[in-house]
């Protein structure tokens, strides 16, 4: 193992040996865009290995259809044309989620107003004046793609190639540095894999390779790992006008309740407007946020208090919530660096909390259940269903999928990302096709056929209608990593307990979308023919000190029927934080002696009473 070198001599030497391992990549390969990495390396005088490190960060060698990333980048190379990528509108501000959660306290619907992107979302200009040619082309041909890449690394190259790769983030200081070692990192250890159009690329690894090592980033008090570039953004706790305050709850967590789930987020606006709105007192809060271009994350919210951030207060008070800049109605992806920085982070809390590394665990904002049954039509949906949780699985060290016998009564849902590619509408427009994309999403029919209309929810579709492909529609949808119980089995179509019903996906041998799974399950006791589901684990009335307003538990409009199965993430105690006050010393933790099982049952989780079912392994 090589010995720790100062900063400078570490770069010196990472060039030597960079230039020297510069030879083609593509010998055993008949890959296209293995030989347009090699031409353009060659051209611009870029070593191969650090084009294809710095495109791996960016987009994994993706084309992604054409379609731009969360911050407006193209292609391989992730050139970015914000005048052609265009502002999003946030669904941050659509329907009637409150943040918050909370009965006990009046619905707090804050707008966030238009997001305003940087002017620096623009490099495939500077590109296409080095390569005397026009932005659509850089946008829409891979080849020139990667020559556009490849040449302003080469502008950007002044005798260190680790401060060009550090200048290609569009970042300064300890972010850019963040992102350089990603890259020397990858090409450390080297990479392949089949990229979303078919191509073959492998980055051959350069074990020897030194990486510049560099002190802690992390500013004191701010909670985050290592090799990872964080800073402080406090959001206030402030009192405001009105006997109201802002805009998240203190608390002691973990010593006054646990931290049971992480939920990912994405921002719906881009990282300047996002951070003024955490710094807002009558706005809404979060714990985190990470930058889409170099992975830089910023604290608001200490992880021991509450934000409001979820739309659920039971899932608020024991869980921390970390948004991605990034927008999910687009239909865009997300950068390579921010899934890296962001898996990172979600380690490490996964880690100090001990929170597993489940879906059942680590959800989406898509994953939180509605409260009662008024508030399910409104929950917020990112990040969507074109977020990888497959790869964000493999960067957390926790492989989704395969860990089951063949024929087990319990599957966890795992497409091919890149071949999944469900039609959606909506990124756009209203009832539009979205882009053709990879997605984490399967589909579920009331039918073991594709033509057979869609499930349907009482909570999203109150008036008896079927679930639709809208983008927002969760409501007859499954994700990567979620475990359902198997109902029935025909031919290459395998139907599981969702929502009550019977919903039916394409599985056919060879291209299978769900793996066997090992794990527990939960049916009603007999002598019940139905059992109520709920969208909190409040405690038992009985449980309620005098000072504090009892909580009503409402069933959600679904109930588990005599004979389903639902996949089980354990019991978890009732538990109802009353923070209705700025002031501290009146918070009270409420803690009941009623039960509950957290279960997979549809798209979200939910909560059924421990009395209520039999908890069993699965077969």
């Amino acid at each position: 193992m090589p010995m720790p070198v100062p900063r400078t001599a570490a770069v010196a030497a990472a060039v030597a040996l960079i230039i020297g391992l510069a030879a083609p990549a593509h010998a055993d390969t008949t890959s296209q865009r293995q030989r347009d990495f090699a031409a353009a390396a060659a051209e611009f005088g870029v070593p191969e290995n650090i084009l294809l490190g710095v495109s791996y960060l960016e987009s994994r060698w993706d084309t992604n259809a054409g379609t731009p990333s969360t911050s407006a980048g193209y292609g391989p190379m992730h050139l970015t044309d914000l005048r052609e990528a265009g502002a999003a509108t946030s669904h941050h501000d659509e329907g009637t989620e409150d943040p918050r959660g909370d009965d006990a306290r009046p619905a707090r619907h804050p707008q966030a107003g238009p997001a305003a992107p940087p002017p620096a979302l623009q490099t495939v200009d500077e590109a296409a004046r080095l390569l005397h040619t026009d932005a659509g082309t850089l946008r829409t041909d891979p080849a020139q793609n990667i020559r556009g890449g490849a040449a302003l690394l080469a502008k950007y190259h002044t005798g260190d190639w680790y401060e060009a790769v550090a200048k290609y983030s569009g970042s300064t200081g300890d972010a850019a540095q963040t992102f350089a070692d990603e890259v020397f990192d990858t090409v450390k250890s080297g990479i392949a894999r089949t990229t979303d159009d078919g191509q073959q690329v492998t980055l051959s690894a350069s074990p020897d390779l030194v990486v510049p090592q560099h002190a802690d980033r992390t500013p004191p008090g701010v909670e985050c790992p290592r090799r990872v570039t964080c800073e402080s953004v406090p959001a206030p706790y402030q009192e405001l006008p009105g006997n109201d305050y802002g805009n998240h709850d203190l608390a002691n967590r973990p010593e006054s309740q646990r931290i049971d789930h992480i939920v990912i987020h994405d921002t719906e606006g881009y990282w300047d407007s996002v951070l003024k709105l955490a710094q807002d007192p009558t706005y809404v809060s979060w714990h985190y946020t990470i930058r889409s271009s170099d992975g830089l994350i910023a604290q608001h919210v200490p992880t021991k208090d509450v934000a409001w951030h979820a739309g659920n207060w039971y899932v608020n008070a024991k869980s921390i919530g970390i948004e991605h800049e990034g927008f999910a109605a687009k239909g865009t992806w997300y950068t390579e660096a921010m899934y890296r920085s962001s898996a990172k982070l979600v380690g490490y809390l996964a880690r100090k909390y001990g929170i597993p590394l489940d879906r059942a665990h680590i959800i989406g904002h898509d994953n939180v259940p509605g409260t009662v049954p008024s508030t399910i039509k409104g929950m917020h949906w990112d990040p969507g269903p074109y977020w990888d949780w497959s790869h964000y699985f493999d960067l957390l060290g926790a492989p989704l999928g395969g860990f089951g016998l063949p024929g087990s009564s319990l599957v966890t849902i795992d497409p091919d990302f890149a071949k999944n590619q469900p039609v959606f509408t909506g990124c756009d427009s209203p009832g539009t096709p979205c882009a053709p994309r990879g997605s984490e999403a399967v589909v579920l029919h009331s039918e073991p056929s594709d033509s057979a209309p869609l499930l349907k929810d009482a909570g999203l579709h109150p008036d008896g209608s079927a679930s639709t492909m809208d983008v927002s529609d969760v409501g007859s949808r499954v994700a990567t990593g979620q475990r359902y119980a198997v109902a029935e089995v025909r031919g290459d179509w395998t139907a599981i307990w969702y929502l009550g019903q019977k919903g039916w996906f394409h599985n056919p041998r060879g291209a299978k979308v769900a793996k066997p799974a090992i794990g527990w399950v939960v049916t009603p006791k007999p002598g019940l023919a139905t059992v109520p589901v709920y969208g909190r684990a409040y405690p038992e009335p009985e449980a309620y000190p005098a000072n504090v307003p009892v909580q009503a538990i409402t069933p959600l409009p679904y109930t588990l029927g005599a004979g389903q199965q639902y996949s089980s993430a354990g019991t978890v105690g009732s538990e109802y934080y009353y923070a209705v006050t700025f002031d501290l010393a009146d918070h009270v933790v409420v803690k009941g002696k009623l039960k509950y099982v957290q279960i997979q049952f549809g798209h979200r989780i939910a909560f059924v009473k421990a009395d209520d079912v039999r908890i069993a392994p699965a077969f």
